[in-house]
């Protein structure tokens, strides 16, 4: 499904159902070089039981166009803007990452069009290691497989959670090769570390938001460990949590429990 957001033509993953907005509505939100096919499980079950799904691609990133956004401010902005565009009156939301930042700050924006958020893979501050920030800079390659041994717990090697004929690791360096080929002109990878390190207003974020919140964290993940979540959890006003075993991305790596958990969560 294509939409007109701020102008621009924003690719948005269904699930493989016609969208309807007089239908329950969640919206997912992928993370830093990433794209909606992180989602491919989770979307697909909601989509076919009753929900309306969009799992976008953000602005500049593969099926988008745009400029992608500088900040998680600025992305939240876009956020809000597509729920008009897709005539979408409130939603939930589901964001990893990046994309856990970016719905936390527009569910304290609007958060009368916000029924429920889910932050999976959270933390605040999401600070950035230097060695990363210039890596994908600069070695962008480098960086990939950077974040591809933090990012995945040591149950990710085959069979895994995927079955045997499966890789994880390399499956997830070929998107992320892929979604920075897609912007030329723009180092979204690199932008989006920033966006992520910069981000300041997740406690005075969290304050604002009116929905219940679900905080679905991998045990073993080393980009954004369990523990720095404390502060956002803190501050939720009707929270609940789920740790999950696997790593940072934890919806290909463990996609069941986490689909049972936004399930559980969102049925409620």
């Amino acid at each position: 499904m294509e939409l007109t957001v701020n102008g621009a033509r924003t690719f948005c993953y269904t699930g493989g159902k016609p969208f309807d907005a007089a239908k329950p509505t969640v919206v997912f939100l992928h993370g830093v070089l990433n794209d909606h096919s992180v989602w491919i499980l989770q979307t697909r079950w909601f989509a076919h039981h009753g929900w309306n799904v969009l799992a976008v691609d953000l602005p500049g990133h593969c099926r988008s166009e745009g400029e992608p956004p500088k900040s998680v401010e600025e992305a939240a902005g876009f956020l809000i803007a597509l729920l008009d565009a897709a005539g979408v009156t409130r939603a939930a939301l589901v964001g990893h990452s990046f994309g856990a930042l970016v719905a936390l700050e527009a569910a304290a924006r609007a958060p009368d069009r916000v029924t429920q958020l889910a932050l999976v893979g959270v933390a605040f501050p999401m600070k950035v290691s230097p060695a990363l920030l210039e890596n994908s800079q600069h070695q962008p390659m480098k960086a990939i497989d950077m974040v591809n041994v933090y990012s995945h717990a040591l149950m990710a090697p085959p069979p895994s959670a995927l079955g045997p004929g499966t890789w994880l690791y390399g499956g997830s360096r070929a998107l992320m090769r892929r979604v920075l080929a897609s912007n030329p002109r723009v180092n979204v990878f690199h932008r989006g570390f920033v966006a992520c390190d910069s981000y300041a207003g997740g406690d005075a974020a969290m304050e604002k938001v009116q929905c219940p919140v679900l905080f679905v964290l991998g045990k073993a993940d080393a980009m954004t460990p369990p523990k720095a979540a404390q502060s956002l959890q803190k501050k939720a006003r009707d929270a609940r949590t789920v740790v999950v075993e696997g790593g940072h991305q934890m919806m290909v790596e463990a996609p069941d429990p986490v689909l049972f958990a936004l399930k559980d969560f969102l049925r409620a």
